[in-house]
Formats: structure tokens, sequence, C-alpha cells
């Protein structure tokens, strides 16, 4: 990619090109929250580290930056990285498998990401990431679309070890998902050591 491809923060082309994206508006006016699509286009082509995750929340959706919240907290404590470092898009890319909020369900849980934000960018997205050495994938939907397969989280993110060095599973950082934690206490104890030192090895802090 040429400098005259990439945008003055070194987003790139078709960072900018999602961020345009409204083929969601009649869907999202739709739902309870009625809100304009406001992709969330967080990489950039010379990244190393990979988020991949499920879509973003109200919150995100208002502030414009990927895991702005308690659960990004959470994951840049299992990540091992300050805020500076993860939001670093040099390095670090935020693809969620949907970069617009999808609004809430009638029971008000987020609603789920919408297929068509899938097909239309992600094979473009994975093709212009080239120096992605660690993919760290959260949740079903991301683990469905970058390992294959239809295992639970749980089965997913405890068979770990299969997908090294490359990728690892995560189970979402979201604090409902505590009790999980709770009940699994191997993720604390064996799987993020190695999550850590893969991050830092990949990042070159090591």
């Amino acid at each position: 990619m040429t400098a005259a491809q990439c945008g003055s923060d070194g987003r790139g082309a078709l960072a900018s090109d999602i961020g345009r994206c409204r083929i969601c508006a009649t869907r999202f006016a739709g739902t309870r929250t009625a809100h304009a699509p406001r992709p969330v286009a967080w990489f950039a082509p010379q990244a190393r580290l990979l988020i991949a995750g499920q879509a973003p929340g109200m919150r995100v959706h208002l502030s414009g930056i990927p895991f702005d919240d308690a659960s990004g907290d959470r994951l840049r404590n299992w990540l091992g990285l300050s805020r500076d470092q993860f939001y670093d898009r040099s390095r670090v890319a935020v693809v969620p498998m949907a970069f617009c909020f999808p609004g809430y369900d009638a029971r008000g849980a987020d609603l789920p990401p919408p297929p068509v934000c899938r097909a239309t960018w992600h094979d473009q997205v994975m093709q212009a990431l080239p120096d992605i050495r660690l993919s760290v994938i959260i949740g079903a939907h991301a683990q469905r679309y970058h390992l294959g397969g239809r295992d639970s989280v749980t089965r997913t993110v405890a068979g770990w070890r299969d997908h090294l060095p490359a990728r690892i599973p995560l189970p979402h950082p979201s604090w409902r998902n505590t009790g999980w934690l709770r009940k699994n206490p191997w993720f604390e104890a064996e799987l993020l050591p190695v999550l850590r030192a893969r991050v830092s090895s990949v990042l070159g802090e090591t």
C-alpha cells in the first residue's frame, strides 16, 4: 500500500471506505435505538496483532473508539497492554464481525452482528492485513469465521492450545462472564500467561 492510499492517520483506503458504509441504515432504524450506522474501523495495514471480536456496543458507538468500556479494560488486562499500546493502530488492529453497533433486542441485549457486514468487508480486511502474527479471537461469531466449526465458546477456548502459535480464542471480556471465569480457573492460570507472552513477543516487547 502506497502513501497515497493511506489516510493521514495511516488507516488506509479500505478503513476509510468502511467508515462511510451505510448498508445497514434501514436495519438499524428499525431497532429499539433507531440509530444511524457509525462504523468503527480501527486498523492499519502494518498491524501485527489482530483483535477479532463481535460488534461494538452502545458506548463504543457513541465514542467511536473500540473497546472503550469496562470490557476493554478487562481485555487489555488479559493482553498485558496499556491503553496507549492497545490503541496504536500501527501495531494493533481491531476487527469485529460487524463494524457498527447492531442495536438492542426486545430484552435489551445486543443484537448479533448482521451477516451482511462480514460478507461485504471481512475477506477484504483480512487481505489488507498481511503482517498479522497473532489473532486474538473473541466470542462465537468471530471464532466461527476465523477458526471454522460451530463448537461452543467454552469448548473452543478450552482447546486453545490447538490453535497456537498464530491464534488464541477467548471468551468475551464482558463483566457478564465473571461467573464463567470462576467456573474455569484454568483460563487465568494457564491461558493468560501464554497470551501475554505471545502478545509481548509479537509486538516486540521482549
